[in-house]
């Protein structure tokens, strides 16, 4: 789980994606990997197969968000993604899932 800018919420796209996103709180781009999170964020920096929220506003991983999750089977992984994003989304947070 990364972290993004808030300047991310003037993209429309992005907004339209979290209609009840609480100003007071976070933006996050929530994915899963085969490798680990470190290096997954700094291919997204790099812009290596990246994502576009990811790699233009991401700020930092967020570890006290996920870490309770890893390691885990990619399958499983993919399903925890869902339900991460609809659990914040849930909360307020502005989420942009994978």
């Amino acid at each position: 789980m990364i972290e993004l800018d808030p300047k991310v919420l003037k993209d429309r796209k992005f907004r339209a994606a979290n209609p009840g996103h609480d100003p007071g709180k976070a933006c996050f781009y929530v994915g899963c990997t085969g490798m680990s999170p470190e290096m997954r964020f700094l291919n997204h920096q790099r812009g290596y197969k990246s994502n576009l929220y990811a790699h233009k506003f991401g700020l930092k991983l967020r570890p006290d968000l996920y870490a309770c999750y890893n390691p885990m089977p990619y399958a499983a992984a993919a399903e925890m993604e869902v339900e991460l994003a609809q659990g914040l989304r849930a909360e307020g947070y502005a989420v942009w899932q994978a």
